[in-house]
């Protein structure tokens, strides 16, 4: 059984480098955005990960990629890493087998900044030194120019990066990261290596390939960015980050802030910050594995992925997908904020 929980998008952790910043902001629940932003408070976050919403499976917390994309195509738009959402070539068969489902954990925000969006130079945090003070549990390593031609030409996990990839005049960079499981999830898995004898042992760590960017207001759809946010404002740019090739459970990850001129006060900005991270149905749907081992019944994928496990623990990823997000958002507002 894998035990991935998620992976990082890179983005300072309330726990990690930046807790007194992020104790700034505190989180508002909200069931949807809305499009009307004259509510919107300073200092106050507006978030969801979608728990109670219908195309949600509240078993998970997590809903069905078609049915997503069927409900939400705007947002699956800005949400896929690549249209490649499928399981990769089997060699030994020489046979690829047919789409693999999906579920995804889908989590929105949206604050404010106290200046123009004209004054935002969001190339600036398309750097891995800043990442790397960021989020000091999350090792990055900057891709040589062999290694991007290398990961652009295979479709490991099903998920490929464009011919471009990390390659727009400096405004991204390629990462290979690594996470090591924290607190109890290390315990874990050693016990379920333990049960697994002799088959394929499980990593405790979270190791993943990303392309962090900052894209122009030209390079972005406005009209779909429009529909997508609600707000009636130009998109002046957006931080993006692509995750893929991950050595846990997830098929892909995605992170996305757009930037927007308060209609009503132009010496605000409004940012709208949107993930997804993409898991295999039939990774959830392996409930009664380890079932009948007393000391791994609180080990279920789903149950670990959702931080209801005794072995969740601290504020980053270990923690679950649902502290993780709202750690990591109340961080990136403070981060947008000081800087």
């Amino acid at each position: 059984m894998r035990h991935g929980l998620a992976v990082s998008i890179a983005i300072c952790t309330a726990a990690a480098a930046c807790p007194a910043l992020a104790d700034e902001f505190r989180l508002q629940e909200v069931g949807s955005l809305s499009a009307d932003v004259s509510g919107l408070q300073p200092k106050t976050i507006s978030f969801t990960d979608h728990r109670n919403d219908r195309i949600v499976d509240g078993s998970v917390g997590l809903g069905r990629f078609e049915e997503w994309e069927k409900q939400r195509p705007q947002q699956i738009q800005f949400l896929v890493v690549s249209p490649l959402h499928k399981e990769p070539a089997d060699p030994a068969a020489g046979l690829k087998t047919g789409p693999e489902k999906l579920h995804l954990y889908v989590a929105e925000a949206r604050f404010l900044l106290a200046k123009p969006a004209a004054s935002l130079d969001l190339a600036k945090y398309v750097d891995v030194d800043f990442l790397k003070k960021v989020d000091p549990s999350i090792q990055h390593q900057l891709v040589s120019p062999m290694e991007r031609e290398t990961v652009a030409s295979a479709a490991e996990g099903g998920v490929r990066p464009s011919e471009a990839w990390c390659g727009a005049e400096g405004n991204a960079i390629c990462l290979h990261s690594r996470y090591k499981l924290e607190g109890k999830l290390p315990m874990g898995v050693l016990l379920v290596n333990k049960v697994r004898g002799s088959e394929k042992q499980i990593p405790d760590f979270i190791d993943f390939w990303s392309e962090l960017s900052a894209l122009p207001a030209t390079d972005i759809d406005q009209t779909a960015a429009r529909a997508l946010t609600g707000i009636d404002a130009p998109v002046v740019g957006a931080l993006e980050q692509k995750i893929f090739r991950v050595n846990q459970v997830l098929k892909f990850g995605k992170f996305i802030a757009l930037f927007q001129p308060d209609p009503k006060n132009p010496q605000q900005t409004i940012v709208t910050a949107q993930m997804a991270l993409a898991v295999p149905s039939k990774f959830l749907e392996r409930k009664k594995e380890y079932a009948d081992v007393p000391v791994l019944r609180n080990l279920l994928p789903a149950q670990v992925l959702m931080g209801n496990s005794s072995f969740n623990s601290g504020n980053s990823i270990s923690a679950g997908l649902p502290a993780y997000a709202r750690n990591q958002t109340k961080a990136l507002a403070a981060l947008l904020d000081q800087q």
